[in-house]
């Protein structure tokens, strides 16, 4: 038995955790950490991790002109222009252009405190043990409090295909909560568990945001659990420790993705703590996908449904959700608040299937391949770094036009001078992640403040100036502007020269 205090002194790890080896050094790009809860080099932007939680921004002002009942209409006037060279002025750190009337990149809710904005408190509402039984598969083992429903978590913890690993962590949703929970599999000498023996100790939240925290001591314990089964005593004293006091009337909503303001960014993360944040990986992402990042970032601007399939370990999937998620950040007051929420579900299963139906718009991941055959499921289906649809209309988007081999560009020429600075200077005050996030926000940002603008003009005209503004090609992009001005109800006009044809 493990002597209760009032700190429970199993949770010190989380007040002084041990030095992380190597923090600063720059992931390798071509061989990112698949099977490991740290992947090298990970800095993060706390972002909303520094406590914002999610935000559906549901009270601000709409700063764009909206007209949901009209039609979005294409005027094509023939000539003999060319798409021109795409001229953006993205740099990853700011704009030139000026912020709208009102807006302060410093404050991302009007009428909270920083302190407010950013601190978000502990919130564990369960913890559990799962096991895998020879005679009855997945099942909860163990969990505080009792009567809580865990319907489907004894799934959710354990991926299927996860008997081929050691080891794994999965972040998940079950119904207004969020979970994480740590596996591992060892070999025992035992007929009755035909040699293996498998678990997971996982914890449910309202919020994912803190539940980085807890990695490394849910590690510790579902080892502890292998070890020693049905000592139960450390994860009793963490849940008195740390247990949520809820309001009883919530009304249990998942909302959106964080909204980063620059200054949230680092705020109150210790470097130890941002190598388990999913915010820790999106440098990996991006050197994952390479170019093929672009077309994610037009998916997810347009709330399509993007499902993920990856065999297990399914960890650094779940980061890629995350990831996926941040590439359609607005902080623009009132642009996004008549679509649909872009919802991360992260590992999701056969399970789950009903409530998919259901969505409008998510992003999740599988090791389920069964899903690819399930095409009403989904709009986007992501295997490895091969993205596709079996949507028509947009086959357009799959290809990497010009703009976005520029955007690219871009964005990998700031990173490597950051790495320089990084080395030469000690520059330590900026990384990685930083950049990644500040540069599709800002990217965003760009292209509704040109709509709005043009959108509350005299002349409601979108010209291929605008585009090549926005950093879009005239040409190719036309269809993924298109539908952007649908779903956001934008009511512009969009004029589009066609190359001449002989």
């Amino acid at each position: 038995m493990v002597k209760k205090s009032d700190r429970a002194p199993l949770l010190d790890w989380e007040e002084t955790p041990p030095p992380v080896a190597h923090q600063t050094a720059p992931p390798q790009p071509d061989a990112p950490a698949e099977k490991s809860s740290q992947p090298a080099g990970r800095g993060t932007p706390a972002g909303s991790a520094a406590g914002t939680g999610w935000s559906s921004n549901g009270n601000s002002s709409v700063a764009i002109t909206c007209s949901p009942t009209k039609s979005v209409t294409a005027v094509v006037a023939s000539g003999n222009g060319s798409p021109g060279r795409p001229r953006t002025a993205l740099t990853g750190h700011g704009w030139d252009r000026p912020e709208p009337p009102g807006t302060d990149r410093n404050v991302l809710f009007p009428g909270l405190s920083v302190r407010d904005q950013w601190e978000e408190k502990d919130q564990i509402v369960a913890v559990f043990v799962v096991t895998f039984d020879t005679r009855s598969g997945n099942m909860v083992e163990w969990c505080l409090p009792h009567d809580i429903n865990l319907d489907g978590v004894e799934f959710k913890s354990m991926a299927s295909g996860s008997h081929r690993i050691t080891n794994d962590f999965i972040y998940f949703r079950k119904g207004c909560y969020f979970g994480l929970a740590c596996f591992a599999n060892m070999p025992v000498e035992s007929e009755l568990e035909r040699g293996a023996r498998m678990k997971s100790v996982g914890i449910l939240s309202p919020s994912y945001t803190l539940l980085y925290r807890y990695m490394h001591f849910l590690e510790n314990q579902v080892r502890h659990q292998l070890q020693c089964p049905g000592q139960y005593s450390p994860l009793e004293a963490f849940y008195d420790d740390k247990k949520a006091v809820l309001p009883p009337a919530g009304n249990g909503l998942v909302t959106a993705c964080p909204t980063w303001s620059v200054t949230t960014i680092n705020r109150c993360m210790h470097p130890e703590m941002k190598i388990t944040h999913p915010a820790g990986c999106m440098s990996q992402f991006i050197q994952f996908f390479g170019e093929q990042i672009m077309v994610l970032w037009k998916f997810a601007l347009l709330r399509k449904r993007i499902l993920i399939f990856s065999p297990p370990p399914v960890g650094v999937v779940c980061y890629r959700v995350y990831c996926c998620c941040c590439l359609a950040n607005v902080s623009l007051p009132g642009v996004g608040v008549t679509v649909p929420e872009l919802r991360p579900f992260f590992y999701v299963n056969i399970a789950d299937i009903t409530t998919l139906e259901k969505e409008l718009s998510y992003v999740a991941c599988t090791t389920e391949k069964i899903f690819e055959d399930k095409k009403e499921l989904y709009d986007v289906y992501v295997d490895n770094q091969n993205v596709k649809t079996h949507k028509t209309h947009l086959h357009s988007l799959l290809r990497v036009n010009a703009a976005d081999k520029e955007k690219y560009r871009k964005l990998s020429e700031q990173r490597q001078m950051l790495l320089y600075s990084q080395e030469v200077d000690g520059d330590c005050t900026s990384n990685e992640e930083d950049l990644f996030i500040l540069f599709f926000m800002e990217l965003n940002n760009r292209i509704f403040q040109t709509l709005s603008e043009v959108a509350g003009s005299a002349d409601p005209v979108l010209t291929e100036e605008h585009m090549s503004a926005m950093g879009l090609d005239p040409q190719s992009d036309r269809s993924f502007l298109l539908d952007l001005l649908e779903v956001y109800g934008i009511d512009v006009t969009l004029v589009i020269d066609t190359l001449c044809c002989p």
